[in-house]
This record gives structure tokens, sequence and C-alpha cells, in this order.
């Protein structure tokens, strides 16, 4: 009996420490007082943290990881590819904003594609190829506030090009897009796709090609993409297949540094960069959410649900009106951002019905994200992408790496803001973000094409609206834009049935995929405390990666 009693008594004992470990997200944050890289894929994230470890800032990381990125995640980001970048330096507190997406060849016009019997903006090939910005990225950061030296931040990347990586599990089932990517270029067939097979789980992919464009780089600086032997690989690679680019489209070519724009949510700010890309559309989202309060039921209740995807059809409906390069046309950015505007918005909102027919307002006048905290607390948010898995379908020839096929978002309406133009930038839905209050700075993104502002807006929601750590907001349950627009809305299996069918009566047409979909977008996190000096990092389960932590000084 009174041993009977005495194991009762433990057991019962140890029922608070059992449910004190209970939790609803799957992965614990890392935290260290050093340094920390989040990427998509684990080798990726180790080699920042690797160079970290040798003394490296933020930046320096960030590009060594970018780089591996590039070799292992090849459908999805490389140096045919445009970037974006906010840098926060810790000891000023100032932002810094990067907009590195390429422009339009001189030769790519309408006339140009009109005579070629072209009615609508392609969708690959060779007349949808804009100019690489990745490159010219990683140098600007670099000259700016990198601490290393310039070919030292390659060596991973070169080394897991010639030696080859295991092809892991999410970038495999991207793989499979190969074979029609590269229908039409035997190039992109011989390097993706050795011996004329899709490469198999955990098969070790080799890319000698893509090792001696990143060695040149490497030894020879930005200037061997641009005006060296890579810019003379693309052009040769262009003129065979008809295409503009001229020795002057990429000579020329150079990143902007931009003021980053900005809103309050309940107390927090919320950073994206300025058009040309999509991130003032997270930003009116938010604006539109703060106008009524979170749910008591939680993010993945009706209400909550159903207001965040009306505010997500509302500011996409503005998106798409408005959004183009500012250099071209004239995109209101502050009557968009106002606090008013998102009022008048936010009463077309039915409470109780889905509005599948959203018209934008009247303001007054496939990618890889990765995101960097050093050990004294600078934030690199970075984002770089080749738009659909591999590109424009071409590969530069002995180079290894893809063209992007980022002019698709072009349109060919004359009295459309972003219709083509020479030396214009096309609409960019890749957006790195931030946000802070008092010592708390957390630098964050979410990819997947259009997914991306609706999704920063559901992990701003989850952190201020519901206290989760970074790492639960990136891991709980999405929902995302449908390429059919209207009602129709994409949403994961861990939303509750009884939820999804209250959403479906009120008019919402769920598609609902897998518990962990990668049409959420796979996202990465990192949480500077200024006042602890501590850092915070996270990885989306979306995805092959990890948040690294810098290794200690031995």
């Amino acid at each position: 009996m009174r041993v009977s009693l005495l194991l009762a008594f433990v057991i019962l004992s140890l029922v608070p420490v059992m449910f004190a470990q209970a939790r609803s997200h799957a992965r614990s944050m890392v935290i260290t007082r050093y340094g920390i890289v989040a990427t998509s894929h684990v080798q990726a994230s180790v080699a920042g943290a690797q160079v970290l470890a040798q003394g490296g800032s933020a930046v320096d990381a960030a590009i060594a990881a970018n780089a591996v990125l590039g070799v292992t995640e090849p459908m999805m980001n490389g140096m045919g590819g445009d970037l974006f970048a906010i840098y926060w330096e810790a000891k000023t507190g100032k932002l810094y904003g990067l907009n590195s997406s390429g422009w339009a060849p001189q030769g790519l016009t309408v006339e140009h594609l009109r005579t070629k019997g072209v009615s609508e903006m392609p969708s690959f090939g060779i007349d949808s190829v804009t100019v690489p910005g990745a490159v010219a990225g990683w140098n600007a950061l670099h000259e700016r506030f990198g601490r290393l030296p310039w070919k030292d931040l390659f060596r991973s990347a070169i080394f897991y090009a010639e030696q080859g990586y295991p092809v892991p599990e999410i970038i495999h089932g991207y793989w499979e897009d190969a074979a029609d990517a590269f229908a039409h270029d035997p190039e992109g067939q011989r390097v993706f796709l050795p011996g004329g097979k899709l490469p198999a789980l955990g098969q070790i992919f080799q890319n000698p090609d893509v090792a001696k464009a990143l060695r040149l780089v490497a030894q020879n600086g930005a200037s061997a993409f641009y005006k060296g032997e890579i810019a003379r690989a693309i052009l040769t690679t262009s003129q065979a297949l008809g295409g503009t680019m001229s020795s002057d489209d990429l000579a020329r070519f150079s990143p902007e540094w931009v003021e980053p724009i900005s809103t309050t949510y309940r107390g927090w700010t919320i950073y994206e960069l300025p058009p040309n890309g999509q991130g003032m559309t997270a930003l009116e989202m938010l604006n539109i959410m703060e106008t009524s309060p979170p749910s008591a039921d939680g993010p993945l209740s009706v209400a909550e649900l159903h207001k965040k995807i009306e505010a997500m059809k509302l500011a996409y409906a503005d998106l798409e009106r408005y959004n183009a390069d500012p250099r071209f046309a004239r995109v209101p950015v502050k009557g968009l951002l106002s606090k008013e505007y998102a009022k008048e918005r936010a009463k077309l909102i039915d409470p109780n019905k889905a509005n599948c027919a959203v018209a934008y307002g009247t303001p007054a006048s496939d990618t890889t994200y990765l995101s960097v905290v050093d050990r004294e607390g600078n934030i690199v948010s970075l984002i770089q992408s080749n738009y659909d898995a591999f590109g424009a379908g071409i590969t530069v020839r002995g180079m290894g790496f893809v063209l992007q096929d980022r002019g698709a978002l072009f349109s060919l309406d004359p009295a459309s803001p972003n219709v083509l133009a020479p030396r214009k930038r096309p609409f960019h839905t890749i957006i790195p973000a931030f946000m802070e209050m008092g010592y708390e700075h957390i630098g964050f993104g979410i990819m997947g094409g259009a997914n991306q502002p609706l999704a920063h807006a559901q992990f701003v929601s989850n952190v201020v609206d519901y206290g989760m750590n970074i790492q639960a907001a990136l891991e709980n349950a999405r929902f995302t834009v449908s390429p059919d627009r209207g009602c129709n809305i994409v949403i994961e299996s861990r939303v509750k049935p009884e939820v999804r069918e209250k959403l479906s009566a009120m008019g919402h047409k769920l598609d609902v995929q897998k518990e962990y979909s990668t049409r959420m977008g796979r996202g990465q996190a990192v949480l500077h405390d200024s006042k602890a000096k501590v850092n915070y990092g996270a990885s989306d389960p979306r995805a092959d990666g990890s948040a690294e932590p810098e290794p200690p000084p031995m």
C-alpha cells in the first residue's frame, strides 16, 4: 500500500512538469548570445554560422549562406535572380533598405514583342529575362557592411558545387519541375538532369559549372558577372535564343539604396521595402486588420480568419492596381498606408459573408529567404529569387545557373503603371521585412510569390495579437491566396474542420492542403533583445532548413 501511495505521489508531482512542457508548436527557438543564421537549407545555415565564427558580420554570413542556397536550391535562387534586403544596425538603430532588382533590357519593348506576334508578357523563355541583380546586391551590401575579404565568402558554395551535396526532401520535390522547365534548353537538361534523370532523394548532386562561376565572382568581384567572363556567357546565351540583352544593359545596372516604408500595428512598428515590391500590401493589410480587435477565440478561429482573408482581398486589389517601378509611375504609397484609408476599406468587410469581387480603392494622392543576426545584434533580412522554379528555363552556357523570368510580371497594357519599358523594373513579389518594439527587433520573411504580404501579416498578428514566439508564429497554420482569386483560398488542414465548414458556409471556397504545405511559403526569423543582449532564431518546418547558432570561440 505504501509503495502504491508513493508511486501515486511521484506521478502526481510530475503532472505539472509534464503539462508545462506541452505546447502547440513543434520546434524550439535557437537561443544564444552569439549570432544565428536561419535559412531553408541546413548546409547554408551552417555555412553562414561558420562565417560568423570567423569574425564575419551579419552581411558576410548572409552572402555566404545565399551563395550556398544558389547551389543547393538552384530552382529557387542563384546568381541569375534578383535580391532585396533590409539591414538593421544595432549600435545606431538605423534601418537600411536595398533594392537590387534588375531592369528590362533596352531592346525589350512592347513593340519588339508585338513584331514577334506576342500579345501577353511571356511567362518563360528569353523575353521574360531581366538583368539579374543578386551579385550586384551582394557587392553593395559587402562594401557597406562587410568585414571579411570578399573572396572568403564563397568557399562553402564552391565546395558544395564541386564536391556535391545530398538532395534534401523539399527540394527534391521542387526538382520534379526540371523536365518541363528545360524542355527547350539542352544546357539545363545537361546540368540539372544528370544522365537524363531527376536526381534521387539523397543523391549527391554536383555542379562544376556553377563552381566555376562562383570562383570567377570570388576572385574578380561583381565585375566578373556584369562586365567579364560571366557577362559574355550571359550575352552569348541570350543572343543564341534571339534575346535583346546587351553588354550595356549588364554593365550599367546598379542596385538602389532605399528608405524602408512602415506602419504601426498595436504598438509595434513594421517595416517593408517600397515599390516596385509588394511590401506595402502587407502594411495595408495590417492597417485594415487593426481597425478591429483580435478574436478572443484565437488566430485560427472563424472570425479571425474571415477578417484576415477579407483584409487580404482589399489590400491585394490595391496592389494589382497601383504597384509599379516608382521611377516610371506614380505609386500612392502614402495614401495606401494611411490609417484613415484603412478604416474606409475595412467598412467593406461583411463579418458574415465572403466578398468574391473586391474592387481597388482610391487613396489620397519561387524564392529563398534568409535572416541573420550577429553577436552585436546587427540583423540582415534578405530575400532572393529566380521567380518561377528554374526561372526562365534558360541555363547560362558553361556557368551552371539559370536566368530569372521576373519580366513575366510586366504588363503589355499601355494603361497599366506596370507596362513594360526599357530599363524599367517589373512588379516584384519578393519582400524582406523587419519589426520592432522596445528592446525587441525581428528580421523576418516568408517566401512564396503572391503569398508573401498576407503571410507577413499573419506572422505579425501571431506575434503581436497572440503572444507567440517567433518559432510558433512561423509554424502556426496559415492560409494563402489562390491563383483563381475571388473567394478561392488555400488553407492548411491543421485549421479545424468545423472552422473550415463555417468559413465555407460564409462563401469562402477552400482548397485544403496538407498540414505543412509549401504553398504557404517557407519562412525564417531572428530576434535580437537589445537589453539582454540575447539572440533568438526560428526556421519554418515547411522547408529543409534550420536556424544555426554561431559556434562559440574556442
